[in-house]
C-alpha cells in the first residue's frame, strides 16, 4: 500500500493525512514545487487544521525528513537483511529501489539541493541519514576489520553516488553494475 491510499483511510489523524500527503508531493515534486494549498487539497484537511499540526512550511519540511529517515533506514536494513546481511547484499536491496516505480532518488540529497541553503535542519537531518546509511553497511563489513568504518564511509559515498546515476541513466542497470564492481574490490 502506497501512502496515497493510506491519505483515504478513515483511522489516521489529520496531522498524519498531512505528513503523508507531504512524503508524496514532496518526493516526488521536490519541495519547493509544492505548496502549501496543495498539501492541504490532498490531505483533505482544512486550513486551519494544517497550521495547527505545522505552523509553517518548515516544519512540515523537518516532519517529512524524519519520517522518510525512519521509513528508508527500516526499509533498507530490512531490504539487506532479505538478500543476506553481507555486502553483497548492497546491490540487490538497492535494486528493488531503483526499480520501483515511485523512485526519484534520496530525499535527503534532493532536499540539501532545493533548501539546503536556507534550511540548516535539513541539512542536519540528511547528515545524520547519511550517517545511519553507513551505519548499516558498516555492519556488512567483518566486525574484526581494523579499517570498517572508513570502508562503510566509502561505500556510503559509492552509494550515493549510484542513486545519482539511477536517476539520469536509461536503466538503473549501468548504476547498479558500477556499484557491484565497487562492492567486488572491498569484498577482496
Amino acid at each position: 500500500m502506497n501512502s496515497a491510499d493510506l491519505i483515504e483511510a478513515p483511522d489516521l489523524t489529520p496531522f498524519e493525512r498531512i505528513l503523508l500527503a507531504a512524503h508524496d508531493l514532496f518526493y516526488r515534486d521536490g519541495i519547493r514545487a509544492t505548496g502549501i494549498d496543495r498539501v492541504i487539497a490532498e490531505s483533505s484537511v482544512a486550513k486551519k487544521t494544517f497550521y495547527r499540526a505545522f505552523p509553517s512550511k518548515d516544519d512540515l519540511i523537518v516532519a517529512f525528513l524524519e519520517y522518510r529517515h525512519q521509513n528508508w533506514m527500516m526499509w533498507f536494513n530490512e531490504a539487506l537483511e532479505r538478500h543476506g546481511a553481507n555486502l553483497q547484499a548492497l546491490v540487490p536491496a538497492l535494486a528493488e529501489w531503483f526499480e520501483s516505480e515511485a523512485y526519484r532518488g534520496c530525499a535527503f540529497i534532493n532536499s540539501v539541493v532545493e533548501v539546503g541553503g536556507t534550511h540548516a535542519d535539513a541539512v542536519d537531518i540528511a547528515r545524520r541519514h547519511k550517517r545511519d546509511m553507513a551505519d548499516a553497511i558498516r555492519k556488512l563489513l567483518p566486525a574484526a576489520s581494523r579499517t570498517a568504518k572508513a570502508d562503510a564511509q566509502a561505500l556510503a559515498m559509492a552509494v550515493d553516488g549510484a542513486i545519482i546515476a539511477a536517476q539520469f541513466e536509461d536503466s538503473p542497470a549501468v548504476a547498479l553494475k558500477s556499484l557491484a564492481r565497487i562492492v567486488r574490490a572491498m569484498s577482496t
